[in-house]
Formats: structure tokens, sequence, C-alpha cells
């Protein structure tokens, strides 16, 4: 892991920590187990400003390339329940693979548990576009 542990901005882990009890971790034992792990990494997270925010990690709306040992390799973004498309490649962060990538940056290798089976993924490039890290806060 490149920086040691996950890196969040603050309004980021804000939102995400909101989301996770809001969610009730799901019924899905799998989609459980990966909400529990994030939440269980989360307490070790480095939680920065904004301006601090390294321009690599995975956050909201980060496009990513990630390949898996298994040979597949896929383009990704990872964004808020609400704007999820799987047919866009728009993953939600309540999804294993969401859950999965968030706060891990370019070069990082992540071993997680997915419904098929540990996997591991390398994360290949993350590219932030104007939208990266804007989230809207459920009041």
């Amino acid at each position: 892991m490149k920086y040691g542990s996950l890196i969040l901005e603050k309004k980021e882990y804000v939102y995400l920590k909101r989301i996770l009890n809001i969610s009730g971790y799901s019924e899905d034992i799998e989609i459980k187990k990966s909400l529990q792990r994030l939440s269980e990494e989360l307490k070790i997270a480095q939680v920065v400003d904004e301006e601090d925010m390294p321009k690599d990690v995975i956050r909201f709306n980060s496009s990513v390339l990630v390949s898996s040992e298994k040979g597949w390799k896929k383009d990704l973004q990872v964004v808020i329940p609400t704007e999820k498309d799987f047919e866009k490649g728009k993953i939600s962060i309540l999804t294993p693979m969401g859950a999965a990538l968030f706060g891990y940056s370019e070069t990082d290798v992540v071993e997680w548990e997915f419904p098929n089976g540990n996997q591991q993924l390398k994360i290949e490039t993350v590219t932030q576009d104007e939208s990266a890290g804007k989230v809207e806060m459920p009041i």
C-alpha cells in the first residue's frame, strides 16, 4: 500500500460513515462482509483536507483501471449509491468492488473477498475529473 493506509478526504469520510450506518450493512452476506471490512479499514484511515488529497487516490467519482490476477481488466468509476449504473461502469461504494477500491491509490494491490472468492486486484491508473470527490451530503 503506497501510503500505508486508506486515505480519505474529510467530507467523503463523513459521508461514507453516514451511508455505511444507514445501509445497515445489507442483507446479502457477501456485501455485508465487504462493508464490515471497509468500516474496519476506516478506523485506521488517514483523513485529510481537500488540498492535501493525493491525486492518485480513489475517491467518489474517480475513474479507475483495475486488473485482476484472473486476467481481466475493467474501467470503473466509484460513485455514491444513487449514481450507480453498471452498464456505464459506475459502481456503488456499497458493492464489494466499490468497497474494495475506495481510498486505495494507483499501483496498490488489494486482496479482497468477493462473492466468487478472494481476488487480488491491481489498481493500474486513477484519474480524477472535475466531479472527483464531489458528493451531495444528505441533510
